[in-house]
């Protein structure tokens, strides 16, 4: 019993000791995005609870930054979550392409599910793991040690933004920055830019039709469908990543 309990701790432990590197990377980018996710929610009036737990629970960092808008805006069950389906939608094709991967691996897969976000499913997916490493285990530890990573900064930049005082004029801006930036980071990664030039489009469309309050949930759904339509030449440009 005693071999077999041994046994079973040396492969957790191996395989925590071969996911911890690839994780360090996402712990350097969440580290300080969360740190301002947390001082950004202290500003739009919540305590460092709140960034805490929303971490915990949603761990969707641009869901995140969007549900402080939602929290502080009238009571629109609807809009939400028709906004929180479309901003997290690419989580579906990263769940079919996990599919294969989860199989056999019992209670983990549960967490795995509930904890997959951009990075976790980037090193899960594409990560040449060791013969010798338990691969649910490795997956395990990586979703974990990422959603820690997040929830820590978070916690932390919440608790920072109670106790310093310094001018905080301008943070909102950080969620507009940041997508800018996600959306410049896949427009090199294309080749021919059909879904920048796509997501361009139906944004101006939709805000010229619909007005800056209302444009964004008809904006969306057109980017989602207009993409979803135009898969086959999209794939065959190359610019689906």
């Amino acid at each position: 019993m005693q071999q077999t309990n041994a046994a079973r701790q040396g492969v957790i432990s191996r395989a925590f000791r071969a996911a911890f590197p690839f994780t360090i990377p996402i712990f350097a980018g969440f580290f300080f995005l969360g740190l301002t996710y947390g001082v950004y929610m202290h500003v739009s009036g919540f305590s460092f609870w709140y960034p805490m737990l929303m971490a915990l629970t949603i761990f969707g960092g641009s869901l995140e930054f969007i549900a402080v808008s939602m929290l502080l805006s009238p009571f629109a069950p609807l809009s939400s979550l028709l906004i929180s389906l479309l901003v997290q939608a690419r989580h579906l094709f990263y769940g079919i392409a996990m599919l294969d991967r989860f199989k056999g691996l019992g209670w983990k897969k549960i967490y795995l599910i509930f904890g997959m976000c951009d990075e976790s499913f980037s090193i899960n997916y594409t990560a040449n793991i060791p013969k010798e490493v338990d691969r649910g285990w490795f997956m395990f530890f990586v979703t974990l040690l990422n959603q820690i990573y997040w929830v820590a900064s978070s916690a932390l930049g919440g608790i920072l933004g109670s106790l310093i005082s310094f001018d905080t004029n301008g943070l909102e801006f950080c969620m507009t920055a940041m997508f800018v930036v996600i959306f410049l980071e896949q427009f090199l990664k294309e080749k021919q830019h059909i879904t920048a030039y796509i997501g361009l489009a139906a944004t101006a469309v939709s805000l010229a039709l619909f007005g800056a309050d209302n444009f964004m949930l008809p904006a969306m759904a057109a980017i989602l469908l207009l993409v979803t339509g135009f898969k086959k030449p999209i794939a065959k440009a190359g610019d689906f990543a």
